[in-house]
C-alpha cells in the first residue's frame, strides 16, 4: 500500500494489565504488546495513534439488548452473577468469566471499532487499524466465545447508518465468525466471508451454509497451510470480493489460525495472514482492520505488529530493534510452550513460511463458495 493518507491506529491503555483471569486463554497481553512493538520499531508515531473512547450505552444498544447491557454493567459492579443471570446471558463461567473490566473493556473495544469507522467516513484515513475490535461471537442478548459485545457488528451498523451501501466483512480467525454472519444474514448490503477450522467451536459455518444468502463459509481441515490459504484467497475470496464491489472492507485478523496457537489445529504462518491482508486491501477504497483471536502472546503480538507494518507499506521482515526484542523477551506465558520458547520468538516478527500441498478437501470447499 500505503494509502494517500497514512493509516491510523486505534489503541487504548485499558488492555495493559487487564486479564480475564490467570487460567483463561486471555490472561495474556495482546493489544499493549502490539502498541509497544510498533512503537519500538518506529512504525507508530504519535501523529497516527488515536486513543479510543468507551462506547456509550446508547452506542452499544444499537445492537445489544437493554437487559443484557444492564446485566453486564451490574456483573462488573458486583463482581458476581447469580445462577439465573449467568445462565440467561452466558456469564460467569470459564468461557465468559467475571473479571474487573468485564463491561468497560468490551465497551472500549466497541469504541475503537466505532471510532475507526467514523474516521474512515470523515475522510481522515483510507485505512484504520483497531486491533481490539474483533470480538465477533457475541449475540444481541448474550456473551459468547470470550466476546461480551460484538464490535464488528456495531462498527458495520454504524457504517450502514451513515449511508454506506456495501460492506464486505472477511474473517480470518480460526473460529467461525458466527455472530457477524447471524447479524447480517438477511441484509444484502453486507457480505460476510469466513475462513475457519472445520469441526472447531462454535461448530457452525459449513460450506453449504449461506445463512440468508449473504454469507460464504470456507471451513478448512486441520493442518491448513500457507499454500492452501493462498489458493482460497485467489480462487474464492478475492473473486467474491471483486464481484461484490464493496465501498468499505472490514478484515478480522484473528491470529489463532497460526501454527503455534493453542486453540486451533491450523498451521498457518503469520506471513500467510500478512499476504492475505495485502491481497484484500485493493478490494475497497476504504478498509477497517480489526483483531480477533490469538492466545500465544508471542505469535499474536508479532503477527498483529506485522499487519500494522503491511498496512503502512513497510516490510515486516525488517530486523528487530533492540527495544522490540526486549519487549518480546519480556513476555511470559504459563502454558508449557511458554516455559522454553524458541529463540526466534524473540528475534524476528516473521515466521518461516509453511507451504504444502493443496488438499482435495480444500479444493472442494473452495469450489462450493461461489456467488
Amino acid at each position: 500500500m500505503p494509502a494517500s493518507r497514512p493509516p491510523l491506529f486505534i489503541g487504548g491503555e485499558i488492555y495493559r494489565g487487564s486479564t480475564y483471569g490467570a487460567k483463561h486463554p486471555l490472561a495474556i497481553p495482546r493489544i499493549s504488546t502490539v502498541i509497544d512493538l510498533s512503537r519500538a520499531m518506529g512504525w507508530l508515531p504519535d501523529a497516527v495513534y488515536r486513543d479510543t473512547h468507551v462506547a456509550s450505552e446508547a452506542e452499544i444498544l444499537r445492537f445489544h439488548s437493554a437487559d443484557y447491557v444492564a446485566a453486564l454493567r451490574r456483573a462488573e459492579a458486583e463482581q458476581r452473577v447469580d445462577a439465573e443471570t449467568g445462565a440467561r446471558y452466558n456469564l460467569g463461567k470459564m468461557e465468559n468469566p467475571i473479571f474487573a473490566e468485564m463491561y468497560r473493556r468490551p465497551a472500549t473495544s466497541v469504541g475503537s471499532t466505532l471510532q475507526a469507522a467514523r474516521l474512515l467516513l470523515a475522510g481522515e484515513a483510507d485505512v484504520v487499524y483497531a486491533p481490539a475490535g474483533g470480538t465477533h461471537h457475541a449475540r444481541a442478548g448474550r456473551a459468547s466465545g470470550f466476546c461480551y459485545f460484538n464490535a464488528p457488528v456495531l462498527g458495520i451498523l454504524d457504517l450502514l447508518d451513515q449511508g454506506v451501501e456495501r460492506v464486505l466483512y472477511v474473517d480470518l480467525d480460526a473460529h467461525h465468525g458466527d455472530g457477524v454472519e447471524e447479524a447480517f444474514a438477511d441484509d444484502d448490503r453486507v457480505l460476510t466471508i469466513s475462513v475457519h477450522e472445520d469441526g472447531r467451536w462454535p461448530y457452525t459455518g459449513k460450506a453449504e451454509d449461506r445463512a440468508g444468502g449473504m454469507a460464504r463459509n470456507l471451513p478448512m481441515p486441520p493442518g491448513f497451510n500457507d499454500s492452501e490459504m493462498a489458493y482460497a484467497m485467489r480462487e474464492a475470496i478475492l473473486p467474491l470480493g471483486r464481484a461484490f464491489a464493496p465501498q468499505i472492507l472490514m478484515i478480522q485478523t484473528g491470529a489463532d489460525a497460526l501454527a503455534e496457537d493453542p486453540l486451533s489445529r491450523l498451521e498457518l504462518s503469520n506471513r500467510a495472514l500478512w499476504d492475505a491482508v495485502a491481497d484484500l486491501l485493493p478490494l475497497a477504497p476504504k478498509t477497517l482492520v480489526v483483531g480477533g483471536g490469538g492466545y500465544n502472546p508471542w505469535s499474536v503480538g508479532r503477527c498483529w505488529a506485522g499487519i500494522w507494518a503491511v498496512l503502512n507499506g513497510v516490510n515486516p521482515m525488517t530486523p528487530l530493534t533492540p527495544e522490540a526484542e526486549a519487549i518480546l523477551r519480556g513476555l511470559t506465558w504459563q502454558r508449557a510452550a511458554g516455559r522454553n520458547p524458541p529463540e526466534r520468538w524473540f528475534t524476528t516478527l516473521a515466521d518461516d513460511r509453511r507451504p504444502g500441498p493443496v488438499r482435495e478437501e480444500v479444493r472442494r470447499v473452495v469450489g462450493m463458495v461461489v456467488l
